[in-house]
Order: C-alpha cells, then structure tokens, then sequence
C-alpha cells in the first residue's frame, strides 16, 4: 500500500467572509496566511496540486514543487459559488431537501461528492502503481470525499472524526486507489 498525505489550502479571502469557491480561481488571504512547515515525516514526498492557485501556491509556500493535476480540483458548487451560506439559505428554498442526499448532494450545476469520488479513484490507483509516497495539496471538497470512502461514511450527519483543515491527513491507498485512514490531523503549525 503507498501512503498518500492530504492538505488543503491556506486560508483565501472568500473563506473569511464564508463563500463557496468551488472551482473560482480565488487567491491565498495574504493578511491571514498562517506560518505551516510540512512534517519532516513527508519531506521526500513527491507532490500533486489541484491546479487552482490558492493550492499551488500553498504547496510553494510549504517548499514543494507542485505538479498540477486536473483531477484534484475543488468539487463544483455550481450555481452556489460565491454565496454565503445565509445568502443561499434566503435565495435556494431547496437547500435543505439537497443537504439530506449526502453522497448524491449536487447543487444546481455542480458536482456530487460521489462524482468527486469517481474523478479521484483513478488517480489513486496511479499512484499505488508507480508506489511513490505523495502530497497532495488541494481542497475541503476533496479531501472529505476521499474521507469519506476510507471509513465508509454517507456524507449524512456528523463524521466520524473531526478534520482540523490545518493539518495534514495520511491515508494508505491500495492497488484499486481504494483509501484507508492512516493517521489523521497532522499539525501544521510551525
């Protein structure tokens, strides 16, 4: 099995104000980017981007050379990127009736986190393959889906561990890019 570190990105100056990203190409938050040192542990990985900048240039910032690949993109939010959550509570009366189908929830033009899935399996079966130890920067999203295949949850209620987005996630990934929780939460903090 080949290890496989998540990171996502630093903070952006839509997550201060609480909008969707998805895929909108939005910048690193330079007043509030936090000072994070990638674990010695991960220091001769080879590392994969999602090709958005606030990715790239989170890995650039952690003294990796980012390799960007399509697939790790942030899940599409749709018609809902770049609204807030109050926003879209007053303007999508459906939101709610969405939020239950939990794997399946797709907004108006978006993806599903099980779309998220089927895009990522691939390039995890890539990487056990060539059995080369991997960081990959990329997003929320995407990260929680690939969570949510390793411990088998639905996406409805509460996970099963609480994800510190400040840290990084190990997972082992098998031949098929099936992935199974390694260790989880490691500070990044300096």
């Amino acid at each position: 099995m080949t290890v496989i570190a998540f990171i996502r990105h630093m903070p952006t100056i839509w997550n201060r104000q609480g909008r969707l990203q998805g895929q909108r190409d939005t910048a690193l938050d330079l007043e509030a980017i936090p000072v994070w040192r990638l674990p010695e542990e991960l220091a001769d990985f080879r590392c994969l981007s999602s090709p958005l900048v606030r990715a790239r240039e989170t890995a650039e910032r952690l003294g990796l050379a980012p390799r960007p690949d399509p697939r790790l993109i942030e899940m599409s939010w749709g018609e809902w990127e770049g609204y807030t959550l109050a926003e879209l509570r007053a303007n999508f009366a459906d939101i709610d009736e969405l939020e239950a189908q939990g794997l399946d929830f797709r907004t108006p033009g978006g993806e599903s986190p099980r779309y998220v899935q089927a895009r990522v399996i691939p390039l995890l079966a890539e990487i056990a393959a060539a059995g080369a130890p991997t960081v990959m920067v990329t997003h929320k999203g995407v990260i929680r889906a690939v969570y949510a295949m390793a411990v088998g949850w639905n996406m409805l209620g509460k996970p099963p561990h609480r994800l510190d987005w400040s840290s990084a996630h190990l997972f082992r990934v098998d031949p098929a890019g099936r992935p199974a929780v390694e260790r989880l939460n490691i500070p990044l903090a300096a």
